[in-house]
């Protein structure tokens, strides 16, 4: 098959495509016949070589997949309702640049009706993410008001869409005057230029000086300290990512006083079981919402397999609303 292997730590010019042997099926696994590969932030930090796999995972680059299911034991396929030529997207630990891909059977979820290939493999890194850390770690529910850092990434407009389906209130950060009106075309009530304005005061402002009730940040370092300043009571500060450093300092009597969480997660080295939890509760809530079209994906561009490195380049430089895909 072909892939795309990282050839040695560097820019995007170190993306290259390969042949390899077809993966090895472990118990539990199916191989998909990928038609896209989805194109995701950490994708680009295991490239510099600064977010190795886990042990045991693919060397290849590449966290989602769709495709087809062309191989995997029939009883444990029916077991998760699939069979064999079933279209389907899952969450990998790595190898989605690739012609096929192994993928625990319980971390697929079956292509909503009504989608592409390419618009199915930028569901899963975005979808499982957000609903871990919005909905299960930080708890947000109807009625509450959430700030979402970098509206226009690809957990950015999965979060703007996800927090709205349930009913909260919704704050983004955004770069632009123009992805601000992205943003608010999504179903964001306020977007906050972070260029021209403070959030703190933005988001203050926006709840008649109660603050937000979650926030999910991706960018931590001086973000903490001034996340924890706009919670309100019991509010709860979710962090997916360091893109701003890993040290940060903040009032901890601010946490004390108004009862605060900090909590923080990566998903790509917990265990299948974990992982397959999550895959059916989003069956169950959220692809129903896909399928109707409350919710859509939201893809900047479709590149051929062999212009990773253009993929890579546009991640980079921020200018997407959304997702990156890869098609084969």
């Amino acid at each position: 098959m072909k892939a795309v292997a990282i050839t040695r730590p560097g820019g995007p010019e170190v993306l290259q495509i390969v042949e390899q042997a077809t993966p090895v099926l472990a118990a539990g696994e199916c191989l998909i016949a990928v038609e896209a590969s989805g194109v995701n932030r950490p994708d680009v930090l295991q490239r510099k070589g600064h977010y190795p796999p886990p042990a045991g995972a693919s060397e290849l680059p590449g966290l989602e997949v769709a495709g087809r299911i062309v191989a995997g034991d029939a009883a444990e396929l029916a077991a998760a309702g699939f069979q064999l030529g079933d279209a389907v997207c899952a969450l990998v630990t790595g190898g989605g640049y690739s012609e096929q891909c192994a993928a625990p059977i319980g971390q697929c979820l079956p292509v909503p009706a009504g989608l592409s290939m390419p618009e199915a493999a930028s569901l899963p890194e975005t979808f499982f993410t957000v609903w871990v850390n919005v909905f299960e770690r930080a708890g947000l529910k109807a009625g509450e008001t959430i700030l979402i850092h970098g509206g226009t990434s690809g957990i950015g407009v999965t979060a703007i869409q996800l927090a709205k389906a349930f009913g909260a209130r919704v704050l983004v950060t955004v770069g632009s005057a123009e992805k601000a009106a992205a943003c608010l075309k999504l179903g964001a009530d306020v977007a906050i230029d972070y260029r021209e304005q403070d959030f703190v005061a933005e988001a203050l402002a926006a709840t008649n000086d109660r603050g937000v009730d979650v926030i999910l940040d991706m960018v931590a370092g001086a973000y903490i300290e001034r996340g924890v300043r706009c919670l309100a009571e019991d509010g709860r500060l979710a962090i997916i990512a360091v893109q701003g450093g890993v040290e940060a300092k903040f009032d901890a009597g601010l946490v004390l006083r108004r009862r605060l969480s900090i909590s923080g997660s990566t998903l790509r080295a917990r265990p299948v079981a974990f992982k397959a939890g999550v895959a059916r509760a989003l069956r169950e809530k959220v692809w129903p919402l896909l399928a109707s079209g409350q919710l859509r994906p939201v893809v900047h561009q479709v590149l051929p397999a062999a212009q990773a490195a253009d993929a890579h380049t546009l991640m980079e430089s921020g200018r997407h609303v959304g997702k990156i895909v890869l098609s084969w």
